[in-house]
């Protein structure tokens, strides 16, 4: 450990000395006291770092430094420094920073998340991913959602306790379904590719939240995987196999299935004939097909998770809330059908509802990494060219000037003629890196949680003396680039007794 710190410290100083000697006039944003050559390393947070962040900004301001080693973190937690930066100066600030572990020992460099904006591919994803998934298109898709939503209700509405794999089954089955024309196997806990969702949550945070030296050392990558000090190649090695399998495996699967059956539509099977005089596809073409429909099934499934989890939580401690949107609901769609997508537009306080359990619970609340990729002065502080730039969403979606009493859980925010901001501008990201799957995602949030107040009163859960349960007590939030609520259950208590017959119907 002693010589790594050496080594550590003669390749480090001739590039702190050379960042010295270049320093712009202007400074950096401020941040926390700095330790010689390894910056802020050793404050890192290791768990929930958007709540760590977010109480640094009471004392540093919304835009803060963090320094590891030689490379910069800009972090950003108000609203207004978010806009200026990631959607303003989109143009610059678009990038991905390159790592070693995820973005070439882990093999993620060619992925829609991971993929630089200077990239000749990234316009041609972005153009494939948001015509594919913008509201035609989901339109077009109705009748998987619904199909799905149909299996989730009957499940959960047997087995509440396993909400969290049931949820994953619902969008993870959709996202299979959109991408390739895929149906989930029953019982899922049985089918491969829900499984591998269900898996894969944790194959990126591992590889960017911790901090490897072979980021500053490139030359370590040179190791032998078995050797002592190592042990990064193998958690790169083991985070690649399940990636590489999310792209691959459901790829090879597509081309087989359009073999036998080629008018499934899908996403997939509408690129794959996209020649009108029916020659294949060239290599490229059928690599951008393999990386933006991979990127369909690896990005949705989680965020939607997270976001109908939040929402369980919040109808289980806001009984006012529930009974509200129940009322509507009643009132607008009665009791004899399920909510549809056809409903929405006419159900507003669900809509606020929604809006704010995801404002309260972001799915992805440190939001994902940009890199600028040219010199910047912003608000009379130098931002330097390379610096990865951190949207800390929870922190905006928290803000008491954008948001009076943000830990409170209230709906009409977004009701009437004076409504706070929206907090859609913020959790599906920013600039040239906006998720293209927002509205495939808002819709199926949507019917999930309509469906569930139609159909369910959702009460606390009960312990083994019958008393019920503060959800609240032993919650914790997983960390991650997708939170979740974690440790709670709920009870669905039946609004009528022809809950099942409608479900099927």
């Amino acid at each position: 450990m002693q010589a790594t710190s050496v080594a550590a410290a003669l390749v480090v100083l001739p590039v702190v000395l050379w960042r010295i000697l270049r320093r712009n006039p202007l400074p950096l944003p401020p941040g926390p006291p700095k330790r010689f050559l390894i910056g802020n390393l050793h404050q890192l947070p290791k768990s929930k770092q958007w709540l760590a962040y977010a109480e640094w900004a009471k004392q540093y301001g919304p835009i803060m430094t963090l320094q590891i080693f030689s490379h910069t973190t800009i972090i950003l937690t108000s609203a207004k420094a978010a806009i200026d930066l990631l959607d303003s100066r989109a143009g610059i600030y678009s990038d991905r920073p390159f790592t070693w572990m995820l973005s070439r020992l882990a093999g993620n460099e060619n992925a829609m998340f991971g993929l630089s904006s200077l990239d000749s591919r990234f316009p041609r994803y972005r153009k494939m991913l948001t015509v594919g998934l913008n509201k035609r298109a989901v339109a077009k898709y109705r009748p998987v959602l619904e199909n799905a939503l149909k299996g989730f209700l009957k499940n959960v509405s047997n087995d509440p306790d396993s909400y969290g794999s049931l949820l994953t089954t619902y969008s993870g089955g959709i996202a299979l379904k959109i991408a390739y024309g895929y149906d989930v196997v029953e019982p899922a806990e049985e089918d491969y590719f829900v499984q591998l969702i269900d898996g894969a949550e944790g194959t990126v945070p591992i590889l960017i939240q911790k901090f490897y030296f072979v980021e500053l050392f490139p030359f370590l990558r040179f190791l032998p995987k078995w050797f002592p000090t190592a042990a990064f190649h193998r958690v790169a090695a083991n985070s690649r196999k399940i990636m590489d399998a999310m792209v691959y495996v459901p790829n090879d699967w597509a081309k087989k299935k359009l073999e036998t059956n080629p008018s499934d539509p899908s996403y997939f099977s509408g690129h794959y004939f996209s020649h009108e005089d029916g020659t294949p596809l060239s290599e490229a073409e059928a690599q951008d097909l393999m990386w933006t429909a991979g990127a369909i099934y690896t990005g949705g499934a989680h965020t939607t998770s997270s976001a109908i989890t939040s929402f369980l939580l919040l109808m289980t401690t806001h009984p006012e809330v529930q009974a509200r949107a129940q009322a509507e609901l009643d009132q607008v769609v009665g009791r004899g059908r399920l909510v549809n997508s056809d409903d929405r537009a006419s159900l507003t306080y669900i809509a606020a509802m929604i809006k704010e359990t995801m404002r309260w619970a972001p799915p992805v609340p440190q939001g994902l990494r940009h890199r600028v990729t040219q010199d910047d002065v912003y608000d009379g502080y130098f931002i330097p060219k390379g610096a990865m730039i951190l949207s800390n969403i929870w922190a905006i979606t928290h803000d008491p000037e954008m948001y009076p009493n943000p830990s409170d859980f209230d709906p009409t925010r977004f009701l009437g003629e004076t409504q706070q901001h929206d907090p859609y501008d913020f959790i599906f990201g920013f600039g040239r890196r906006v998720c293209p799957g927002a509205t495939l995602a808002e819709e199926t949030v949507f019917l999930a949680a309509a469906n569930l107040l139609a159909l369910f009163d959702i009460k606390k859960a009960l312990d083994d003396a019958g008393n019920e349960v503060d959800p609240m007590k032993d919650l914790d939030w997983r960390t991650g680039l997708v939170t979740q609520a974690l440790n709670f259950r709920f009870r669905l208590i039946p609004r009528s007794s022809d809950t099942l017959v409608i479900i099927e119907s």
